[in-house]
């Protein structure tokens, strides 16, 4: 595997990257959209597909997340292509979000792993109770 990052010379378009190098472009990706916030924000986009939330609404429906993280969040989504924003020229201004058909494409695999946690969350639980009785002090 390589550790160039695309477009870089002798780089194929279709090359895969090294998922261990910090400096693979794939890496870097699932950095960004394997966050609860990521996960959570494109759960309840999904949900309203294909019509748009305003931001202090995807506030309301994502529990614990500061303004400013969902800021963060939602400017990361647009930044990937992932999330499209729209901005009504009012005072304030109105900023609604919606999935584009990339971010339509991320749900499903966030949807499994939401799945795959929820499934074995009582595995999960008994390992760390164990690990918890086990361990000194």
């Amino acid at each position: 595997m390589t550790t160039s990052k695309p477009g870089e010379p002798g780089r194929r378009p279709d090359e895969r990257g090294d998922l261990l190098d910090p400096r693979c472009p794939a890496r870097q990706l699932l950095d960004r959209i394997g966050t609860k916030w990521t996960s959570m924000a494109v759960k309840v986009l999904a949900e309203e597909a294909p019509d748009e939330l305003r931001f202090a609404e995807l506030r309301r429906r994502i529990p614990g997340i500061s303004q400013k993280m969902l800021s963060v969040t939602l400017k990361s989504l647009v930044r990937d292509g992932l999330v499209a924003r729209r901005v009504e020229p009012t005072v304030p201004p109105a900023v609604h979000y919606r999935l584009t058909g990339l971010g339509l494409s991320l749900e499903g695999p966030l949807s499994a792993l939401r799945v795959w946690a929820e499934t074995h969350m009582p595995e999960i639980d008994r390992s760390n109770q164990l690990a918890d009785e086990s361990s000194p002090g």
